[in-house]
């Protein structure tokens, strides 16, 4: 059911539990049993509406301590305008569940659940749960997005990352309405390049950090996610010229690395611009008898951070968009106002 005309009116099968028109159903995929024979389980809504529409999965947590997107899903599945929905959505707050429970990126055995895609059914915890997402959600899915953070001391300005090639996904991008979309390619047993594969267009939204909420982040994500739903014909469209800005487009991203060990003072925050030779932090021995400017090779947009100030020689410090158009911000930061973040349920 993943071509991007089908309609959800019809029954939707995950696992073992039918959801008619009309309906709306939180399902328990089983994933394996812990040590202490508890069965353990990843949660699933299926909210399936009665008109015609495009399936729509929202994922999150695959890395088991970006928690940010739980909490976006827990606020979209209260909004009263889902009562309107065409289509069908699915929504996975918590993908890697044992990372999860463990406050860990990765699964027990240390994979990384968004390099074990499209998965296996005999193989490791990784690739059972990467099967289970395959054979239950994407196959039941026409259009996707997979919420993010930054790793653990990393935060993200909020962004979208998409292949714009791929028209579906830069029109779902754009639809967004953060202002940073960053061209990104696919990475062989992500989550996204094996949607691609199946022909399902996949977003990934990034922002805040990781083992962290950021309310601000979390606003962002929920008005993205119904920017989606509107652009999709999912949810009646509000606001249209409050989200009218084009977003900034980059076709590029490097990160910027310590160049020797040492305390690190940040000058520079995340959704600035920032043009080449300029200083972004300095770094320093513990005594503070040497002072080691760190300086912008290029010019770009700020659009990650390390909050840790402490870093060894070659550590990534800042996550830097590049873009050939820095002119324009005229040295002021973005800025998603509060004509971007008055955000409404319409109840």
């Amino acid at each position: 059911m993943n071509d991007a005309t089908s309609n959800s009116t019809q029954v939707i099968r995950i696992g073992d539990i039918e959801v008619a028109p009309g309906e709306h159903a939180q399902i328990d995929l089983p994933v394996a049993d812990l040590s202490i024979h508890v069965p353990l389980t990843m949660p699933v809504h299926l909210i399936n509406g009665t008109q015609d529409g495009p399936v729509l999965f929202v994922s999150a947590a695959i890395h088991g301590d970006e928690i940010i997107g739980v909490e976006i899903i827990r606020r979209i599945m209260q909004l009263p305008t889902l009562r309107s929905l065409n289509g069908a959505m699915i929504a996975i707050p918590i993908v890697n569940v044992p990372g999860f429970l463990n406050l860990s990126r990765y699964l027990p055995d240390r994979r990384d659940l968004n390099r074990s895609f499209p998965g296996s059914a005999r193989g490791s915890l990784a690739a059972r749960l990467a099967n289970m997402f395959q054979e239950h959600i994407l196959a039941n899915s026409t259009h996707g997005i997979d919420l993010h953070t930054g790793a653990v001391h990393r935060e993200n300005f909020p962004q979208i990352r998409a292949d714009l090639e791929d028209a579906s996904a830069e029109s779902m991008a754009r639809a967004f309405g953060v202002p940073l979309v960053l061209n990104s390619s696919y990475r062989e047993g992500s989550l996204r390049a094996t949607a691609a594969k199946e022909g399902i267009p996949v977003i990934v939204y990034e922002a805040g950090e990781a083992l962290r909420f950021d309310d601000f982040a979390i606003r962002a994500g929920v008005r993205g996610v119904v920017g989606v739903m509107e652009h999709l014909g999912m949810l009646p469209a509000h606001n249209a010229a409050g989200r009218s800005r084009a977003p900034m487009i980059l076709r590029s991203s490097r990160w910027v690395r310590a160049p020797l060990s040492g305390v690190v003072r940040s000058k520079k925050r995340i959704g600035l611009p920032i043009q080449s030779g300029q200083v972004l932090a300095v770094v320093s021995d513990p005594l503070g008898e040497v002072d080691t400017d760190i300086i912008s090779p290029m010019d770009g947009v700020i659009l990650g951070r390390t909050n840790l100030p402490l870093a060894h020689e070659g550590d990534a410090l800042f996550h830097i968009g590049l873009t050939e158009d820095i002119d324009q911000f005229d040295g002021n930061p973005l800025v998603m106002d509060d004509e971007f973040m008055e955000f409404s349920p319409w109840s």
